[in-house]
């Protein structure tokens, strides 16, 4: 375990050295991930000669119970041929075989259970930097989103009384007035226009009416019906002098031959 312990222990002082700094939060996290993969690689280091003791005292163990078991036949021989001097020596020697047997397995036993909790313990280890990994990407995505909305009020702040939209918004108030303005110029210019044109009209219908109206007055008084013989007198004494000018210029002609 206390491989793990310096683990935690480098990982926090990294952690802690990166904060003081008061670095970019997404190099921190990006570093501390690289960190974590490095020690990762070490732990698995530790835990697979942690593994290999396990497998070496096994071993270890093994060969002790087969010594021990090669010696009890080897005595077994040894009585039936009649040498139980051979027979308690063999046995003296398996009795040896199976003490360090015991010890090994004793040995091999723990060194099994702290490989497998290592084991475990390098299991969580691995997930706990997949989680951290998964975290990394929504802590900077979630820093980024934060930085771009103080970004966005820094801007807002720094426009002030007298902001590029304000002016903006003064520019179109102008607009409209100027456009307002040119409306209203088109329309009184229109108005004058049709007026001038309307009296005109009016002018003459006025003219016409004063026409109508003195007529009527003279049909009255008997002025016109006088004026209108006079026209139509005039008229008949001119088309009988007319008449006479065809007779009048054979006449002339007669006379020349």
């Amino acid at each position: 375990m206390g491989v793990f312990s310096r683990l935690s222990t480098l990982i926090k002082s990294n952690i802690n050295d990166l904060i003081s700094r008061a670095e970019d939060p997404e190099k921190i996290l990006n570093q501390l991930i690289v960190d974590m993969r490095e020690q990762l690689v070490e732990a698995k280091k530790q835990v697979a000669s942690s593994i290999a003791d396990e497998k070496k005292l096994k071993k270890q163990l093994d060969n002790e119970v087969h010594l021990a078991r090669e010696w009890e036949k080897k005595a077994m021989l040894a009585v039936r041929a009649g040498r139980d001097d051979l027979a308690l020596e063999a046995l003296q020697r398996k009795e040896q075989h199976d003490g360090l047997a015991s010890e090994y397995r004793k040995q091999y036993e723990l060194q099994k259970a702290a490989a497998d909790q290592l084991r475990a313990s390098l299991r969580q280890l691995h997930a706990k930097i997949e989680e951290a990994k998964r975290k990394k990407d929504l802590l900077i995505a979630r820093q980024r989103r934060i930085e771009a909305q103080q970004r966005i009020q820094e801007t807002m702040r720094g426009f002030g009384d007298t902001s590029a939209f304000e002016q903006f918004e003064k520019m179109a108030q102008k607009v409209e007035a100027m456009e307002a303005e040119a409306e209203a110029a088109a329309e009184l210019q229109n108005e004058m226009d049709h007026g001038d044109l309307e009296d005109k009209f009016r002018a003459l219908e006025e003219d016409a009416g004063a026409s109508d109206a003195l007529l009527a007055l003279k049909h009255k008084m008997g002025v016109a019906q006088e004026a209108e013989e006079e026209e139509a007198f005039d008229l008949e004494a001119l088309e009988q002098e007319l008449a006479t000018v065809p007779a009048q210029a054979q006449k002339f002609s007669n006379e020349e031959f």
